[in-house]
């Protein structure tokens, strides 16, 4: 289970996380949702280890991420598409992956092939449409075979109706098998289809944790109930009370790029 205590995080002035809590259970889809601005990727960052949080803390299976002797067989994370070099050919990546995480050498053919990528892997991934470096990015994180999947950076970008089904399809099928999956996204009609359960933020502190179906009562359709909730909390308030346009860290503190995996292995 992914446990999340009273995570709280300023940026400056800016109030970015407000005592958010909230827990990530085995077995179903849960849905990650708040309008721009609410603070979800501040707080998948301190999820990953990215960012340390002012107070709280997150705990994947009662461990820090930090604490994770070899994350990428534990956690597996998707945050951005193009997460890779540009002149490796997508085997080669995921070899290079597989072999700093002591991941045998095998589970790059069974990825590739369960992403739909064997035929594409001898093709440098700088190459790659939008929806093909999104399949690649998706067999980084099931690389290490996780037991929790984090799929942070829309997951159905750039794919086609038929990929669309399959990443659908494929998120189901991991949690069946009692993983962890969890889905940051904007798109409220693809969470509809995926989800079982929501954790909604707004202005950086939970609005709901429901389910789908309760969610979707509220209002005539899960979008509009969605809308309503969030009404109001696109920003962000600094520690005055403040409110502020809001997107994140301010530009001068934003790292440039994070990696949806780790590069190497941890040693405790």
């Amino acid at each position: 289970m992914i446990e999340a205590r009273g995570l709280t995080k300023r940026y400056g002035r800016v109030l970015a996380v407000d005592a958010l809590s909230f827990d990530v259970r085995p077995g179903i889809v849960t849905g990650f949702l708040g309008p721009n601005g609410s603070g979800k990727s501040t707080t998948i960052r301190i999820m990953l280890g990215l960012d340390a949080p002012d107070r709280g803390v997150v705990r994947i299976g009662g461990r820090r991420y930090r604490e994770l002797s070899w994350p990428l067989r534990e956690v597996g994370a998707l945050q951005e598409a193009r997460t890779f070099h540009p002149g490796r050919t997508a085997r080669a990546h995921l070899a290079a992956l597989a072999a700093s995480n002591n991941i045998p050498a095998t589970r790059v053919d069974e990825v590739l092939r369960l992403t739909g990528l064997r035929s594409a892997a001898g093709r440098r991934a700088g190459k790659f449409s939008l929806g093909m470096a999104q399949r690649l990015g998706i067999a980084a994180a099931l690389l290490g075979d996780p037991g929790v999947l984090l799929l942070l950076d829309e997951p159905v970008n750039g794919l086609d109706p038929e990929g669309i089904r399959w990443i659908r399809e494929l998120m189901k099928s991991l949690a069946a098998e009692g993983r962890i999956v969890f889905v940051s996204s904007h798109l409220i009609s693809e969470m509809a289809l995926t989800a079982d359960r929501l954790i909604v933020i707004g202005a950086g502190r939970l609005l709901a944790d429901t389910s789908v179906a309760e969610l979707s009562a509220r209002s005539s359709s899960l979008e509009d109930a969605f809308l309503e909730l969030t009404s109001g909390s696109a920003e962000f308030r600094d520690a005055g009370g403040t409110r502020r346009p809001a997107g994140g860290p301010p530009a001068a503190q934003r790292p440039g790029g994070y990696p949806s995996y780790p590069a190497t292995g941890r040693t405790s």
